[in-house]
C-alpha cells in the first residue's frame, strides 16, 4: 500500500493541502492553428509572452533590454542560439557563468506556483538532483553564493554547460504553461500540422476540442472516401501535398497518373493552387497540381452525393448539384435559375448517373483509402487527437467547443435528427462524442463502419453539425459559378444569439456550470478586427479566439492569432503580430509582439483549491483522513516497514 501507515498518510495530507494553497497555474487557449507550425511552436516556446514578462520581472532593473531579449531567445531556442553565441563570444566561460545564474533566477520565478514535488516531477532526467538543489537553496543560507559558484563552475569544467542550459530552458518553457487547450482545427491550409501534433504529443498537459478540419482528417484516416477527397483537395488547393506524401507517406501517384490522362486536354485554370512559390515550382508542377486538384474535386462531389443519398436524415439534398447540370450547354439550374459554369469540361461524369465513379476513379480511391488507413504516423496522430480530444470540454469553469450548438432563430436549442432520434443541446454533443469514440472500434468492411465514415464526413460539413455551424458548404459554387451570392454560407443562429448574455448563461447552465464564474470559449469563426469585430462577446461571457493564426486569414483579421490566458489573477487576451520565421527569431532575436488586454480580474487570487484539480485533491484528502482515522483507531493494521 502506498500509504501503509499513519506517517505516510499524514505526510500526503500535508503535501496535498500545500498544493491547494498555491496559486493556480496558467492555462493557455489556442484555436484554428491550421498547420502554421512555426508560429504555433514559437507561441508555446515564449508562452504567449509570459516567459519574457518573467525575465523582465527579475532583471528589469539590472539588465538592459537587449540582454533580456537575448536571454529570452536563448530560452526559446537554446540549441540554435548556443551555436550563434559560440561564434561571437570570446570568453565562453564568463558567458556560461552569467547565463547559468540568470537561468536559475528565471526558473525560480517560473517554479514559484508549484510545490517542490511538482517541480521535481518536471525536472529533466540527468540534471534533476542538481537543478532541484539550485532552485530550492534559500537566500538566507550564508554560503549560498559559494555553493552556487562551485556548482556552476563544475558544470562548465566538465563540459556540461550546453546540456544544462538546454535542460533549464526546456524546464522554464514547461513551467510557464500549466495546461494547454486547443480549441480545434489543427489541420489544413498550412504545411505543418504533423509537426504540431508531434509537439502536442510531447506536451505534459493538453486537451483538444475537435474542429471540423480535425474530424475531416480523422474521417480520412478511418477510411471515408469523401473525407479523403476533401483532404487531398484542400492540400492541392493550398499547394501543400507534402503533408500527405512527405509527412504521412501516402503516395498520390495513382491520382496524379489518372489526372494527367483524364484531364490531358484541360488547362484546369480554375484549379491553379493558391500560394504557389514560383521559385520552388516549375510550370510543369503547377499544371500537375492543377490537374490533381480538379480530378479530386470532381471525385469529391460524386462521393459526397453518394453519402447524402445514403442518409436522407442529413437533409443535404441541396448539395446534390451534379444532376442539375446541362453538360452539353455548360449550365446549371439552381432553384429555377440557370447559371453558366466557369469550367465546362467533365470527361469523367456520366450525365445519366453523375454520382457514380468511373472504373479508373474507383480504383484510384480504393488505393488511396488503403494508403490513408495504413499510414502508421497518421493512425498514431489521429488516435492521439481522438484520445486527447472531445467535441467539448469543461475545465475550471470554462466551456470550450470549436464551433457551435445548433440553435433556432429564437435562441432555443435546435432538435437535430441524427441516429434515429431528435437531440439538442448537451445531449446532441454527448451523443455525437459517444458515436465517434465507439465508431473508432468498429470493424472495417461492415455497414456500421460505413455509417461511421459518413458521420465523420457529416461532422466536417453537415448543415447541423456543431463543428461546421453553417447552413451549407458552397464548395461547388465557389469553384464553378461566378455569382458571389451563391458562395454565401449562412451561419447557424447560434452565432447571432450567443451575442446575448442571457443565451450564454442558458448554455452554461445546460452544461452544468455556474454562470457567474464561467465562460464559453469558441474558435472557428475568424474575428475581423479590421471591421470592428471584438473577440469579447455577451458582456464577457463568450470569448472567440480565432484571430488568424492561419496566414490566409490574416488580411481579414488584421492580426496573427490570439492566445487566451487564464492565471491566478484573471483572464488575459494576447493578440499576436505575424511571426516572420524561426531563423529571424534566433538570429535577430525577433519575438512575436503581443498586445495584452485584461478581460477579467479576479477579486481574490485564484488558488489551486478553486480549480477542478482542487476538487479532486479535496476528495483525496477526505479519503486519506478516513484512512488516518482507521490507522489510529486500530481498524487497519499499519505497515511499520514503509
Amino acid at each position: 500500500m502506498r500509504y501503509g501507515n499513519s506517517r505516510k498518510a499524514s505526510e500526503e495530507i500535508i503535501n496535498l493541502n500545500a498544493i491547494l494553497n498555491l496559486p493556480k497555474g496558467t492555462e493557455h487557449f489556442l484555436s484554428d492553428i491550421h498547420g502554421e507550425y512555426e508560429s504555433f511552436v514559437h507561441i508555446l516556446k515564449n508562452a504567449s509572452g509570459v516567459i519574457k514578462s518573467k525575465i523582465d520581472m527579475v532583471f528589469e532593473n539590472t539588465l538592459p533590454e537587449s540582454e533580456r531579449k537575448s536571454l529570452a531567445t536563448l530560452i526559446y531556442y537554446p540549441e540554435d542560439k548556443l551555436e550563434i553565441i559560440k561564434q561571437n563570444v570570446e570568453d565562453m566561460r564568463e558567458w556560461y557563468t552569467l547565463t547559468l545564474h540568470r537561468l536559475i533566477e528565471v526558473c525560480k520565478v517560473s517554479a514559484s506556483k508549484y510545490t517542490r514535488s511538482e517541480v521535481r516531477k518536471a525536472l529533466p532526467e540527468g540534471f534533476d538532483y542538481i537543478i532541484d538543489e539550485l532552485l530550492h537553496t534559500q537566500d538566507y543560507e550564508m554560503d549560498k553564493n559559494e555553493y552556487y559558484r562551485r556548482i556552476v563552475s563544475t558544470i562548465i569544467e566538465i563540459g556540461c554547460a550546453d546540456a544544462f542550459i538546454i535542460a533549464m530552458s526546456n524546464l522554464i518553457q514547461r513551467l510557464a504553461i500549466a495546461r494547454l487547450h486547443i480549441i480545434g482545427d489543427i489541420f489544413d491550409r498550412g504545411p505543418g500540422a504533423p509537426i504540431i501534433v508531434d509537439t502536442l504529443m510531447k506536451h505534459h498537459s493538453v486537451d483538444i476540442q475537435w474542429g471540423n478540419h480535425d474530424i475531416e482528417w480523422m474521417g480520412a484516416s478511418f477510411g471515408s472516401m469523401a473525407c479523403i477527397a476533401n483532404v487531398i483537395r484542400l492540400s492541392a488547393r493550398y499547394d501543400n501535398m507534402n503533408t500527405i506524401e512527405g509527412d504521412y507517406g501516402i503516395s498520390i501517384r495513382p491520382l496524379a497518373v489518372f489526372a494527367m490522362e483524364a484531364y490531358a486536354k484541360d488547362d484546369c485554370a480554375t484549379f491553379i493552387p493558391r500560394h504557389l512559390d514560383v521559385t520552388e515550382y516549375s510550370k510543369h508542377d503547377e499544371k500537375l497540381i492543377s490537374k490533381i486538384h480538379k480530378a479530386i474535386t470532381v471525385i469529391q462531389f460524386k462521393l459526397e452525393g453518394q453519402v447524402i443519398m445514403r442518409h436522407p436524415e442529413y437533409k443535404m439534398d441541396d448539395r446534390l448539384l451534379l444532376n442539375n447540370i446541362d453538360y452539353e450547354r455548360g449550365v446549371i439550374n439552381i432553384d429555377g435559375t440557370e447559371y453558366e459554369l466557369k469550367d465546362k469540361y467533365f470527361p469523367t461524369i456520366d450525365p445519366s448517373d453523375p454520382y457514380k465513379l468511373n472504373p479508373d476513379e474507383q480504383e484510384v480511391m480504393e488505393r488511396l483509402r488503403t494508403a490513408f488507413m495504413t499510414s502508421e504516423r497518421l493512425k498514431t496522430h489521429m488516435r492521439f487527437i481522438c484520445d486527447k480530444g472531445a467535441i467539448y470540454n469543461r475545465y475550471n469553469s470554462n466551456l470550450m467547443f470549436h464551433g457551435c450548438i445548433p440553435m433556432t432563430e429564437d435562441g432555443d436549442f435546435e432538435a437535430v435528427g441524427l441516429f434515429g432520434k431528435k437531440l439538442k443541446g448537451k445531449a446532441l454533443l454527448d451523443e455525437i462524442d459517444h458515436k465517434v469514440r465507439q465508431g473508432m472500434k468498429v470493424k472495417n468492411g461492415t455497414k456500421e463502419h460505413t455509417d461511421v465514415e459518413d458521420l465523420l464526413w457529416y461532422l466536417w460539413c453537415g448543415s447541423k453539425s456543431p463543428l461546421f455551424g453553417k447552413d451549407k458548404i458552397t464548395t461547388f459554387e465557389q469553384y464553378f459559378i461566378d455569382e458571389p451570392l451563391l458562395h454565401v454560407e449562412n451561419k447557424d443562429p447560434y452565432y447571432k444569439n450567443v451575442e446575448k448574455r442571457d443565451v450564454c448563461i442558458r448554455i452554461l447552465k445546460e452544461f452544468g456550470l455556474q454562470p457567474a464564474m464561467s465562460h464559453i470559449i469558441n474558435g472557428h469563426v475568424p474575428v475581423e478586427i479590421k471591421k470592428g469585430q471584438s473577440p469579447i462577446k455577451a458582456g464577457g461571457k463568450l470569448f472567440v479566439i480565432d484571430g488568424g493564426l492561419s496566414k490566409g486569414y490574416q488580411p481579414k483579421t488584421g492580426i496573427a492569432g490570439y492566445t487566451l490566458l487564464f492565471n491566478s489573477h484573471g483572464m488575459i487576451l494576447a493578440s499576436h503580430e505575424p511571426f516572420e520565421s524561426k531563423e529571424k527569431a534566433v538570429r535577430d532575436e525577433i519575438d512575436i509582439h503581443s498586445k495584452t488586454v485584461v478581460l477579467e480580474k479576479a477579486g481574490k487570487r485564484k488558488m489551486v483549491s478553486d480549480t477542478d484539480q482542487g476538487i479532486e485533491i479535496k476528495e483525496r484528502i477526505k479519503d486519506l483522513e478516513e484512512l488516518l482515522k482507521a490507522y489510529r483507531s486500530g481498524l487497519i493494521k499499519q505497515n511499520s516497514s514503509t
